[in-house]
């Protein structure tokens, strides 16, 4: 998944529909990179494996003012699904990540994730000038804040550039070991 935006949960139902008519039984889900998108698109791609739970909550201080649920059939429920992230991973791929996580839908492999969880708005200055305030932060379900520190790892795997330019992905190698286990 490299964004979430209006065609993410779609396809990603398309592919999870052809997974089960395949047989296939574990899922890695490559969120590595991926900058984040909508929220809705990341609480219908929640669906493939949750159905219908808290997948965060939007608060102002110590005051919860939303609280979003995952949307859609979970056609991947009880999948073995390892999720791979890296220091790009940031906003909805952290609410993703952070989920399954707390669901125990998912074992998270790679590195720590960005940190970005918070709500942003623009508000109109009189000079015709805008300005962006941060007006609330989100949690994953167990109550953990996605900009305090990002989201870690369950197995910390690097990747050095080393790794890049010689064509290796020790995360993708660690994930399918995982899965041989």
């Amino acid at each position: 998944v490299s964004r979430f935006n209006d065609d993410t949960v779609s396809a990603a139902r398309k592919a999870a529909r052809e997974f089960i008519d395949r047989g296939v039984t574990k899922v890695i889900v490559d969120l590595r990179n991926n900058s984040g998108g909508t929220v809705d698109s990341a609480q219908g791609l929640l669906g493939l494996w949750l159905n219908d739970q808290v997948v965060l909550t939007e608060r102002r201080g110590s005051e919860t003012v939303k609280t979003l649920n995952s949307t859609g059939s979970p056609i991947l429920e009880n999948m073995q699904t390892v999720v791979l992230i890296n220091e790009n991973s940031a906003s909805a791929s952290e609410i993703v990540a952070g989920a399954l996580h707390d669901h125990k839908a998912a074992t998270l492999l790679g590195e720590k994730t960005f940190g970005k969880g918070t709500v942003q708005q623009l508000f109109d200055l009189p000079d015709g000038r805008k300005l962006k305030i941060t007006v609330a932060r989100w949690y994953t379900p167990s109550g953990r804040n996605i900009s305090q520190g990002g989201i870690a790892p369950d197995t910390e795997v690097k990747m050095s550039t080393d790794d890049r330019n010689a064509g290796r992905d020790p995360q993708l190698d660690s994930a399918l070991q995982k899965f041989a286990e």
